[in-house]
């Protein structure tokens, strides 16, 4: 007898058919690390709130090709991808560990806090280099200017500038009276045109000082090989006019323009660069009383008086020193010369 197979009940087939389905849910389940597959409508758990959370583990790895077909909710199912949906619909185990909090940036202070290297310090400016020419130094000269008398105390020493000159003779006279000594700064070329004057002084004990060749002014303002030729070649004429013996122990700057460079070749030479305390300005012809008056008043001990035997009339200078003579021994001075 033929027998006709019994169908399953519908019941049965369910059975079978939901069976089929949680085994396949399984195995996505465990591919996917939920932790739950078929509740009582057939919806996917998500997965615990350490599977949501910003700490990555190897169950993140999705199977390739796998997720995007077993995860494919079926028509009617409610499941969802885990994480998909708001933190409302899929809301983490309370009793899972929350994600660790963002760390706040630190607070301000005064210095930032950085990673990028700070720019370097500008660097200083290099050494000279040593192979390098330096500037030539400049003449450093004497650096004293003579304006006093060699033996100090109650001393004078008179000084007459730009001869020999034609008032020349007259002043050696004088002083010859009184037993005077005096320096003679001479213009190189009156020297020369008049050696006979100049060996007279140096017979009288007088002495000589060199006042450069032809008296340019300024002469601080003049060039170095300018002022070495008014200094050198005026001490030439002074020495041959002289004769042998004849010494020069001062050069003396027209106008007083001295300066380190003249100073320095002044000193070369082996003279002392001579100034002067006391000037009544006898050179621009004042009037004798005027002369007399302002050595009377500008002269102390040691001091060094500037007047004129030459470059132009002096007769007020002659007839001034006629009266300066007798007061200055009057004052209990004796004569000197300058320091050296």
């Amino acid at each position: 007898m033929h027998r006709t197979a019994r169908r399953p009940s519908a019941p049965n087939r369910l059975s079978r058919s939901r069976r089929r389905l949680l085994a396949g849910c399984a195995a996505v389940a465990a591919a996917l690390g939920l932790t739950a597959c078929g509740t009582a409508s057939g919806a996917l758990q998500p997965p615990s709130a350490a599977a949501t959370s910003g700490t990555a583990s190897p169950a993140d790895a999705r199977p390739s090709g796998t997720a995007a077909t077993a995860l494919t909710p079926t028509p009617g199912s409610d499941a969802v991808p885990p994480g998909a949906g708001s933190p409302a619909a899929s809301p983490a185990s309370p009793s899972s560990p929350s994600a660790p909090a963002k760390p706040h940036p630190p607070a301000a202070t005064g210095t930032p806090l950085s990673t990028t290297p700070t720019a370097p310090a500008t660097p200083t400016a290099p050494a000279a280099d040593p192979s390098s020419p330096a500037a030539p130094p400049p003449h450093t000269g004497a650096g004293t200017v003579i304006g006093s008398t060699a033996s100090g105390g109650r001393t004078v020493a008179l000084t007459f500038d730009d001869g020999p000159g034609p008032a020349t003779g007259q002043v050696l006279d004088l002083l010859a009276q009184y037993h005077a000594k005096a320096t003679f700064c001479q213009i190189g070329q009156n020297a020369a045109a008049n050696p006979a004057m100049v060996k007279r002084i140096l017979a009288a004990g007088h002495r000589l000082c060199d006042h450069s060749v032809h008296h340019p002014q300024p002469f601080a303002k003049l060039p170095h090989d300018k002022a070495a030729y008014e200094i050198t070649a005026a001490r030439n004429m002074i020495l041959q006019a002289g004769g042998p013996g004849t010494e020069v122990g001062w050069f003396r700057a027209p106008g007083g323009g001295f300066n380190a460079d003249n100073e320095h070749i002044t000193a070369s030479l082996g003279m002392s660069s001579l100034g002067w305390s006391v000037d009544p300005r006898d050179w621009a012809r004042p009037g004798t009383p005027a002369i007399v008056s302002a050595v009377q008043k500008q002269l102390k001990p040691g001091g060094v008086v500037l007047m004129h035997d030459g470059g132009g009339d002096r007769g007020q200078t002659v007839a001034a020193l006629k009266q300066l003579l007798p007061w200055l021994v009057a004052q209990g001075y004796t004569f000197d010369f300058p320091a050296a």
